[in-house]
């Protein structure tokens, strides 16, 4: 029975319940909805936001057991080869995330390629946010980023991260996670495995390696930006678990 009244955002002609413990009570009680990714769950343990249609929000609605909103969102188109399109983007923002990234099959081994991607996009983000007086900036880095490290991607990681602070924006928080767990569009055979095999032995790593799940790097990201740090500090695997509760 279901005894709470659950809230859903309205997003074109779907209804999104992003809260994991409403999206599995809605699901048990009825098998209302889909849960996003996954076609036939197996069980209850899914930990993805549910999606219900127009029909279900109906009945739902009426039995006055959904609350429907809309949050105002703008999806900006931009090109990121431009700054002024940018800076145009974050312009009148109070918080930016940056998650931006490639891999090594996308660029075909080209490191050039690989930095203009990984080091000047993000860079230019970040100085876009200082030219807008943007309050806090918070991106992804890497476990072991080190600009004086002998591997190309820690090192690169480790610019990006001295770049960024030079800037002395605002607020920086930069997030150093391992192998992050999760869906990807992208079919890396190496990584596939690796998220398979990981976790079973993440006991046994030091701690700022272990992997983690993209879902927690996320929502521990939105928990920090709600609040105005001054300065930089740097989240490696314990602050992130700990910031995502």
């Amino acid at each position: 029975m279901l005894d709470k009244k659950i809230s859903g955002e309205l997003i074109h002609n779907r209804i999104v319940i992003w809260n994991l413990e409403d999206s599995r009570l809605l699901f048990k009680n009825g098998f209302y909805g889909k849960p996003l990714g996954i076609s036939k769950p197996k069980d209850l343990t899914f930990e993805v936001p549910l999606i219900l249609d127009l029909i279900e929000t109906y009945y739902l609605s009426k039995k006055k057991k959904l609350n429907i909103y809309k949050e105002k969102i703008t999806n900006k188109i931009i090109d990121f080869s431009n700054y002024k399109s940018l800076s145009k983007s974050v312009k009148n923002s109070k918080i930016v995330f940056a998650a931006i990234g490639t891999t090594k099959s996308k660029v075909k081994g080209n490191k050039a390629e690989y930095r203009k991607i990984d080091f000047d996009i993000l860079c230019n983000i970040a100085k876009a946010c200082k030219e807008n007086n943007v309050q806090s900036f918070l991106f992804v880095s890497s476990s072991g980023a080190n600009i004086n490290s002998n591997n190309f991607y820690l090192k690169l990681k480790g610019e990006i991260e001295k770049s960024i602070l030079s800037l002395n924006l605002l607020s920086t928080s930069i997030f150093r996670p391992s192998l992050l767990l999760g869906k990807r569009k992208e079919k890396r055979f190496g990584e596939k495995i690796a998220q398979i095999i990981m976790p079973y032995f993440s006991f046994l790593m030091p701690e700022n390696y272990k992997p983690i799940k993209a879902r927690l790097v996320a929502r521990s990201m939105i928990n920090i930006s709600k609040f105005f740090k001054p300065g930089f500090k740097i989240y490696h695997y314990p602050e992130i678990i700990k910031e995502s509760k």
